[in-house]
């Protein structure tokens, strides 16, 4: 590598190429520029031509510079010239890469990556093999990688598929791996960390020394992870808590909370103090909102660590107390309603009032206390409503115990059972383990509990089923039933302290939120049993589709189970009910890596050497561009919207002779009609068309079109079929000129005369149908300017009979439309005419058919020297020279096949020279030529 200070160059051997640069100046210096092309097409004739402009013998001085820099450019770009470069990897061995790929390292991911492929470029500079590893699980669906010791293009590749994964680094294992790997002990290591410590980071530094060299790169302080906790309810707001792993000053962070669309709903700022690593903000969340809300993140971090997922246990459902507003205001300590609104209030939408208020609402949950008591109408509505999906919760006492009551799980004795008075029969109850099927499971029970009164099930068989909660002596406390897509749920002991002192601890708030998640079927479908992956979350913390192989999350996923790849972090369940699954809680609190000491460190970043290769390149593509340009525009081959400005005097001029034209032809008197085309009755020559207007003037883009190149046009008849034919007719004689002769027609035009000016076409052919209408007179008129001035027509009545004898009375649509015309006297084409000759030496005139005779003007015709203007046929040549994309006929030729095609592209070649060079093959000087090709 060549260092020009800031400036240096990576393969400087290419730089020797420079002194090619004077060979390329003298070869440019004895090349002259090619001669410039003008085109020539007849109508350009009208406007006048360009002055000739003479062709430099040599090249310009500016354009030699032009290429000169060209040149060095390309020079250069291969020499990789490199800005702020970096010294050479230390060492000789291979480069081993070891990035950290867990959940940490998704902030600053995109400059993680781009720091590794700086080291592989530089590990490509010295001729060094690189391998490359993570120290995350790989994903179960992740397919099979190359690995050892690569060349960096494939570690190039590979490196760009990495991703970060949303579990936890397992450096221990990746240890492990090394140990098991055969690497080369010369090898130079560098470690892009996340910066975290774990309880293999020790092992894994201790196993990297052994190399011949290590750098760990540790993140700066935007790249820092920060770790995102569940949010625990505080009344009716959220605390939000967020967790970093050193505390190096005050630090403030944005925390969104989004909806299921992804719309950001609310946000907040956690604040970190000065010597904290943990960070809180309180979020305001109405139950409407609340309810609404389905993830929280952290801003500016974009990672599976800095998201957690919500789900029915964080929202505040509609829930209802079946109760009057005036018994809940009398002795509190005594009233039911009191105990229930207190465990419920903080945590859910809570309302009061008689049945038909609370079910006029949108309620989730129906607490029925055993002081009111429904009636049979009310129990009516509540068993509809819970096949609906609602969830009733009944609670026990007198009113139950004295029976007669249906609205029930499971069939009651009558009466009560007392425990620890004198009469009752034994001590007051603890309460037992919860049952598998519970969704209590997972709760502690505290020692104090203690039930002395309940209501008795009586023994059935599925009377284990819906038991939730047992004593100590197997008696229910808990029983339920699925009704429909609803719950009801019956507590055998009261919702006060008159049966039990459950109402008094903690227990009974949290089973009453167990059973508020009922109402979107979470917890009775299973939030302690074993869910399957519904959606799960990728290491950028976006939610998708759960990888093919995950496995199911286990009934006993406590607290401290961790992430990993066959239970990624997302949502469990179905798309009813889900559970979330997050990082936050689940591992360790962040902590900073402790490094031993001698250790070389460096700090990640997106600086670094920049490659200037590629802009060198571009300089070089856009010089040749520029020098393709300017040589199109000396040779006078630019495109026709570069020369607009070029062309603009001749479209001005075109444009006013046109404009004139009707008002010259309205002067002159109409000529007698010929005998020949004498109209028909039907439809007499009016003489006072010729006082009406002409088309109207050409556009410019009309005049451009059709003064700029040469094509042969067609008039369109209104039979699709027909018109179609004449179309791909002209586009394959057209090739044909392109090909055999120095004429290059553009793409052919289809004409409406009743709007389109002909003048600007030197050829026209006019396919014959019966279904055509006859021309308008400003359409005769038009057809009339263009014979007067020049121009050729060439009719085709495709009906291989024409004859224009007195016994064969002529083709009546032929008739029919040149009524309105001035047509001269017709003859047959004689066999020594000039079209003949014109370009091919020809004795027949076929097209798709053979036979016929040509008919053109008589005596010479009347204008051009003597040139034809009308000419007319019957073979159907359009027919002939229409061919598809690969130069293959449409229509089939007959009698003579491809051989008679042949000859019919031959007729067409001659009639369009003879269109373009009028009767110039009629000049004797040419005979002796025309005579000597006769006699070979």
């Amino acid at each position: 590598m060549l260092g020009l200070g800031a400036f240096a160059f990576a393969a400087p051997g290419m730089l020797a190429l420079l002194l090619a640069l004077p060979v390329i100046y003298w070869l440019l210096r004895l090349i002259p520029p090619l001669p410039k092309l003008v085109r020539f097409p007849a109508i350009r004739l009208l406007i006048g031509l360009e002055p000739t402009e003479q062709t430099p013998m040599k090249m310009p001085w500016w354009l030699l510079l032009l290429r000169l820099l060209l040149a060095a450019a390309l020079i250069l770009a291969v020499a990789r010239p490199l800005l702020n470069p970096q010294a050479d990897l230390p060492g000789r061995g291979p480069l081993l890469l070891v990035i950290d790929d867990g959940w940490s390292s998704a902030p600053g991911w995109t400059t993680r990556i781009a720091h590794a492929e700086r080291l592989i470029q530089r590990a490509e500079r010295g001729g060094r093999t690189v391998m490359l590893m993570g120290t995350a699980p790989a994903p179960i669906d992740q397919p099979i990688t190359r690995r050892g010791a690569l060349r960096p293009d494939e570690t190039r590749t590979i490196l760009r598929a990495f991703r970060p994964k949303p579990w936890p680094t397992d450096r221990a294992a990746a240890a492990t791996e090394l140990d098991q790997m055969q690497l080369d002990p010369g090898a130079y290591v560098v470690w892009l960390s996340d910066g975290l410590e774990d309880e293999g980071a020790a092992r894994l530094t201790e196993r990297l020394r052994r190399f011949d060299g290590l750098q760990v790169v540790v993140p700066d302080q935007a790249s820092t992870p920060l770790l995102l906790l569940p949010p625990v309810a505080e009344g009716r707001d959220l605390k939000v808590r967020a967790l970093r792993p050193a505390a190096d000053g005050p630090r403030k962070v944005a925390v969104q909370a989004a909806d299921e669309q992804g719309r950001v709903v609310a946000r907040i700022d956690v604040d970190f103090a000065a010597t904290a690593t943990e960070g809180e903000g309180v979020l305001p969340t109405p139950a409407e909102l609340r309810n609404r809300m389905a993830r929280l993140d952290i801003e500016a971090q974009g990672g599976a660590g800095s998201a957690v997922l919500l789900d029915e246990r964080h929202r505040r459902r509609p829930v209802a107390i079946m109760g009057e507003r005036a018994t809940a205001g009398g002795q509190p300590l005594l009233q039911e309603v009191y105990f229930l609104e207190r465990a419920l209030d903080p945590y859910v939408s809570l309302s009061i009032g008689d049945l038909e208020t609370v079910l006029s609402r949108n309620t989730a949950v129906l607490l029925i206390p055993d002081g009111a008591v429904p009636s049979a109408n009310d129990r009516e509505e509540i068993a509809k409503w819970i096949e609906r999906g609602g969830v009733a919760v009944r609670f026990a006492g007198a009113n139950l115990a004295a029976g007669a009551d249906t609205l029930v799980p499971t069939r009651l004795r009558l009466g009560d059972r007392a425990l620890g008075g004198v009469m009752s029969w034994g001590e007051p109850s603890a309460l037992a383990e919860f049952p598998a099927n519970s969704p209590f499971l997972g709760i502690p029970i505290p020692k104090d509990v203690r039930i002395s009164q309940q209501v008795l099930a009586e023994p059935t068989p599925d009377l284990a089923e819906k038991t939730w909660a047992r004593l100590a002596d197997g008696t229910p406390l808990v029983t339920a039933e699925k009704r429909g897509q609803g719950y009801l749920v019956l507590i055998h002991t009261t919702a006060n302290t008159g049966w039990s002192n459950l109402s008094l601890s903690g227990l009974f708030v949290n089973m009453l939120q167990r059973l508020v998640t009922l109402s979107r079927g979470v917890a009775g479908d299973g939030v302690n049993k074993a869910l399957k992956p519904w959606r799960t979350l990728d290491g950028f913390g976006r939610l998708g589709a759960p990888p093919a192989g995950a496995q199911i999350l286990p009934a006993d996923a406590a607290e401290t189970f961790k992430p990993k790849p066959t239970t990624p972090p997302g949502l469990y369940g179905d798309e009813n009910a889900q559970v979330a699954f997050n990082i936050g809680g689940r591992v360790g609190p962040p902590k900073p890596l402790a490094l031993p000491s001698g250790v070389a460190t460096d700090k990640l970043s997106e600086g670094g050497e920049t490659d200037l290769s590629r802009w060198f390149l571009l300089a070089a593509l856009l010089l040749l561009l520029a020098d393709l340009l300017i040589s199109l525009w000396l040779r006078g081959l630019l495109p026709r919207a570069v020369r607009l400005g070029r062309a603009a005097p001749a479209a001005l001029l075109l444009l006013a002779m046109f404009a004139g034209a009707p008002d010259a032809d309205a002067q002159q008197s109409p000529p007698p009609p010929r005998p020949q085309f004498q109209p028909q009755p039907s439809a007499p020559a009016n003489p006072t068309t010729r006082d009406r207007p002409g088309p109207p003037p050409l556009s410019l883009e009309q005049a451009l079109k059709g003064s700029l190149d040469i094509r042969l046009a067609y008039i369109v008849t209104g039979d699709k079929e027909v018109d179609d034919i004449s179309k791909a007719g002209l586009e394959g004689l057209s090739e044909i000129l392109r090909n055999r002769t120095s004429v290059e027609p553009a793409d052919p035009v289809g004409l409406d005369l009743e709007r389109d000016e002909p003048r600007l076409y030197p050829f026209i052919y006019w396919p014959v149908t019966s279904t055509q209408p006859a021309l308008s007179p400003r359409a005769a008129a038009s057809l009339d300017r263009y014979l007067r001035t020049g121009g050729i027509i060439f009719i085709d009545t495709r009906d291989q009979q024409l004859s224009f004898d007195r016994q064969a009375g002529g083709n009546p649509d032929l008739k029919r439309l040149l009524a309105g015309v001035e047509t001269p006297p017709l003859v047959a084409m004689p066999p020594d005419h000039v079209l003949t000759r014109a370009f091919y030496l020809l004795s027949d005139m076929p097209g798709r058919w053979a036979g016929g005779k040509i008919w053109i003007e008589s005596g010479g015709g009347r204008v051009n020297d003597g040139v034809t203007t009308i000419i007319i046929g019957a073979n159907d040549y359009a027919g002939a020279w229409a061919v598809d994309q690969r130069g293959r006929g449409l229509m089939p030729v007959t009698p003579g096949g491809e051989t008679q095609r042949e000859m019919s592209f031959r007729v067409g070649v001659n009639l369009v020279m003879h269109a373009l060079t009028g009767n110039y093959k009629d000049d004797h000087v040419h005979l002796p030529d025309i005579m000597q090709r006769l006699r070979r």
